[in-house]
C-alpha cells in the first residue's frame, strides 16, 4: 500500500465526521454529511465561481447549461447513489422542481458508476430534473471539488450563487433562500 492511498483514506474517514457549522441561517442537518471520493486531482478548484458556468449531457442525451437557464432559480445537486442522505432528498427535490416553474433543479452524480447503473438505479427512484454524471477527475470547472455529498448550490436568476449547502437540503430551505434574496435583473 502506498503512502497515497493511506493518505486519502485517511483524509476520507476524517472528512466522513465533518457537518458544515451551523449558523442562524443554516438549520441543523437531518442526516450525516457523507464524504465524496478522494478521487479529485490535487489540483482541483477550492472556490465556486460567483456566476458558475456548467454545460453537461444529461442521461437522456439531452444538454443542460446553466446559463440557458438565466432568468430562473437552478438548484445544482451534487450526489451519488451510495449517498443515503442524497437518496432521501431526491424525491423532495424532483417535487420542488415539478411543483415551481420559476426553478430548475439538475442532478449531478460525482461516482464512478456506469450509464446503464444509473438508468437502472433512476428507474427504482425516479425524479423529474435532470441528472448527468461527472467525471470524479475531471469536475466542473466552476464549481468546488465538493468535499462531502451531498453538495447543492442554488443559482439566483441572475447567474450568481445565492447560497451552497453542504449536507442535506430541503425545499423549505432553498425556498428560504429564494425568498430572502433580492431580485436581480439577469
Amino acid at each position: 500500500m502506498n503512502y497515497r492511498m493511506i493518505g486519502s483514506v485517511l483524509l476520507l474517514l476524517a472528512m466522513a465526521g465533518c457537518r458544515p457549522a451551523q449558523t442562524d441561517a443554516q438549520p441543523a442537518a437531518t442526516a450525516p454529511v457523507v464524504a465524496a471520493p478522494a478521487a479529485a486531482p490535487a489540483d482541483s478548484s477550492d472556490q465556486t465561481a460567483r456566476i458558475p458556468t456548467l454545460a453537461v449531457e444529461t442521461l437522456d442525451g439531452a444538454s443542460f447549461d446553466l446559463a440557458a437557464h438565466r432568468g430562473q432559480w437552478v438548484v445544482v445537486n451534487f450526489w451519488a447513489t451510495w449517498c443515503a442522505p442524497c437518496i432521501k432528498e431526491m424525491p423532495e427535490l424532483s417535487e420542488l422542481d415539478a411543483r415551481r416553474e420559476d426553478l430548475r433543479v439538475v442532478g449531478l452524480a460525482y461516482e464512478e458508476i456506469g450509464m446503464q447503473a444509473m438508468r437502472d438505479f433512476l428507474a427504482k427512484r425516479p425524479v423529474v430534473y435532470p441528472v448527468a454524471l461527472l467525471d470524479v477527475y475531471n469536475p466542473p470547472a466552476d464549481f468546488a471539488t465538493p468535499r462531502g455529498l451531498p453538495m447543492t448550490y442554488v443559482i439566483a436568476p441572475d447567474g450568481t450563487v445565492a447560497k451552497q449547502f453542504l449536507g442535506p437540503v430541503t425545499a423549505h430551505e432553498i425556498e428560504a433562500v429564494i425568498a430572502a434574496t433580492p431580485a436581480r435583473a439577469p
